[in-house]
C-alpha cells in the first residue's frame, strides 16, 4: 500500500475517532515534553540552557564550566528520564496500534509500556548499541540501521514474550527491503515537522500550547502502525 493511502487512511481514524484521540495526544506530548524539559533542569546537574547560550553566542564553554555545574546524581536522574521516554513512546505506540485494529482503547492503554519496561528498555539500548556501532562507520550505515530496528517495539507489543534480542531480529527481517519506504514515509512529514519547528520557535508559551504536536503525533502514530499492519500481513501471505 503506497504511504498516502496510509497517510489516508490516518486522517480518517483521527476523525473518526476525536476528540478522545487528541485528547491522549495531548497528554503524551505533554509527558514527552516534561520529561525532556526535566531532564535539562536538574540540580546537580550541567546547566545545559547556559551551555546553549554561550554556544549560540559563539563562545566556546571551558572545562571549568562544565565542571562546576557536574553532579553525578544529576548525570543520574538524567539518565532515567531518558530510559523512561521509549516507556512513554511504547505506551503511545500501542494506544495507535489498538485503534488501527479497530480495538477498544482505554487511557491506561498509554502506560503500557511500563507492564513490560524491562523489555522495552532492554530493545531500546540493544538497538542504540546497534546503531551507535554501525554509525562509527559513517552517517549513513547509522541511519540505515535505525531503520532496521524500527518495528522491534510492534513486534514486542504483539508478543510481549518474546525476547528484545528476538524482536530486533524479526524488526531486522520484516524491514529487509522495506527501509527505504519506510524512510519516504517519514520524509512526507518534513512540513509538518518544519510548522511545528516554527510555532515552537516563534510563538510564546508554545510549550503550553502544542498546536501542531497534539495533531502530528496521532497522524504518524496511526500511519507507522499502518506500515507494520502491512508488514506483516506481506509476511502473512
Amino acid at each position: 500500500m503506497p504511504g498516502s493511502a496510509l497517510k489516508a487512511g490516518a486522517r480518517k481514524l483521527i476523525f473518526e475517532n476525536s476528540p478522545r484521540l487528541l485528547f491522549i495526544s495531548l497528554l503524551y506530548v505533554v509527558l514527552i515534553a516534561v520529561v525532556s524539559w526535566l531532564s535539562f533542569r536538574l540540580p546537580g546537574n550541567i546547566n545545559t540552557q547556559d551551555i546553549y547560550s554561550r554556544l549560540a553566542s559563539g563562545e566556546m564553554p571551558g572545562l571549568g564550566i562544565i565542571y562546576t555545574n557536574f553532579r553525578p546524581t544529576g548525570v543520574f536522574l538524567a539518565l532515567l528520564l531518558l530510559l523512561l521516554q521509549p516507556i512513554i513512546d511504547v505506551g503511545f505506540i500501542s494506544y495507535c496500534m489498538k485503534i488501527n485494529r479497530s480495538q477498544k482503547t482505554e487511557l491506561k492503554d498509554l502506560f503500557n509500556g511500563f507492564l513490560f519496561f524491562i523489555k522495552v528498555l532492554s530493545v531500546f539500548i540493544i538497538s542504540a548499541v546497534f546503531i551507535f556501532l554501525w554509525s562509527l562507520f559513517f552517517v549513513i550505515p547509522g541511519i540505515v540501521a535505525s531503520y532496521r530496528y524500527r518495528q522491534a517495539y510492534y513486534i514486542l507489543l504483539d508478543d510481549p514474550g518474546k525476547s528484545a534480542l528476538s524482536c530486533i531480529t524479526e524488526s531486522k527481517l520484516m524491514m529487509h527491503g522495506k527501509k527505504l519506504d519506510l524512510f519516504l514515509l517519514d520524509l512526507s512529514f518534513f512540513g509538518w515537522y518544519f510548522l511545528d519547528f516554527i510555532i515552537f520557535m516563534l510563538i510564546p508559551f508554545s510549550f503550553a500550547f502544542p498546536i501542531v504536536s497534539v495533531w502530528l503525533s496521532p497522524y504518524i502514530g496511526l500511519t507507522r502502525a499502518a506500515f507494520y499492519e502491512n508488514q506483516i500481513t506481506d509476511i502473512a501471505v
